[in-house]
This record gives structure tokens, C-alpha cells and sequence, in this order.
């Protein structure tokens, strides 16, 4: 009875060891058949973007704004931009944007942080007077702590002189 057991045990063993072992053998490769056709990357079509995922606003696609010397009022050149980037805004409905107003280095600190502010606030205006929902847009100012071009000339304070678009939070 005692022999009956143990191999009763040794053969449960057995069968428990093997049920958790997977083959290591890996099968052959499958030769293509010379009828078969390998698809190309023209073939295959542009995924079609999914209707409950709406497109994400591209900063990218928001051109900064550009002022004259001690200055906020927007020239025609800037209310163009603006009203593309409006466009933009509202075909995207996805997204928020910061309005960064810049300043050239000329000027006190605090003068250049006020003036900032008044250049983001007036883009800012013009492109809620054109339909952009103003939730999505929040402003601030930078002054002449972070130009573009570090030149000291009129070129240089030119590009600095701007509000910029940038992702916003």
C-alpha cells in the first residue's frame, strides 16, 4: 500500500512540473508565397482623426505681434496677425494660449513691466472683440527681462518690442 502511494505521489509531481513548462522550441518562419503582395507605406491610408478627440490649438500656428517705440496701440500689420491668429483660435477650440507682452531694453524696470502688460491686455482685447473665448486666453508681463535678440541696436529692440503667444496652462 505504501509503494502505491509514493508512486501515486511521484506521478502527481510529475504531472504538476510539466503543466507550467512551455515549449522552447519556436516555430519555423512562414515563407511568403510568391503570390503574395507586401504592402507599402502609400498603401497604407492617413489615420482619420477621431471626432470625440478634438484637434489640439498649435502655438505654432499663432503669430506674435509687434509694436513701435514706447508704445501699445496695435498697427494695422498687428491687427492682421491678430485677426489670423483669431481664426486659428476659433477653428481650434482646444487649447489655451498665454500672451506674453515684451518690451526693448530701454527704460526702467518697472515702466517696461507696466507697458508688457498693456501690450498683452491690448492683443488680448482685440482678439475677444473678434469671438475668441477669453477663458482661453490669460496675459502677462515680461518687461525687458526676457528679449529675443540680445542686440542694443533698433533691429534688435524692434523684435523685442512684441507680444508673444505661447502654450498656455
Amino acid at each position: 500500500k505504501r509503494m502505491l502511494w509514493i508512486a501515486v505521489l511521484v506521478a502527481m509531481t510529475a504531472i504538476a512540473g510539466c503543466g507550467g513548462k512551455k515549449a522552447t522550441e519556436t516555430p519555423p518562419p512562414v515563407e511568403p508565397t510568391p503570390n503574395t503582395q507586401t504592402e507599402t507605406v502609400q498603401d497604407i491610408p492617413a489615420p482619420t482623426p477621431d471626432p470625440a478627440t478634438p484637434e489640439q490649438l498649435d502655438p505654432s500656428a499663432i503669430s506674435d505681434v509687434y509694436f513701435d517705440y514706447d508704445s501699445y496701440s496695435l498697427s494695422s500689420e498687428a491687427k492682421s496677425m491678430l485677426e489670423a491668429n483669431a481664426r486659428e483660435m476659433k477653428r481650434v477650440t482646444v487649447g489655451n494660449v498665454t500672451i506674453e507682452g515684451h518690451c526693448d531694453e530701454r527704460g526702467t524696470k518697472a515702466y517696461n513691466l507696466a507697458l508688457g502688460e498693456k501690450r498683452a491686455n491690448a492683443a488680448k482685447e482685440f482678439l475677444v472683440a473678434l469671438g475668441v473665448d477669453p477663458s482661453r486666453i490669460s496675459t502677462v508681463s515680461y518687461g525687458k527681462e526676457r528679449p529675443f535678440d540680445e542686440g542694443h541696436d533698433e533691429s534688435a529692440w524692434a523684435k523685442n518690442r512684441r507680444a508673444h503667444f505661447a502654450a498656455g496652462q
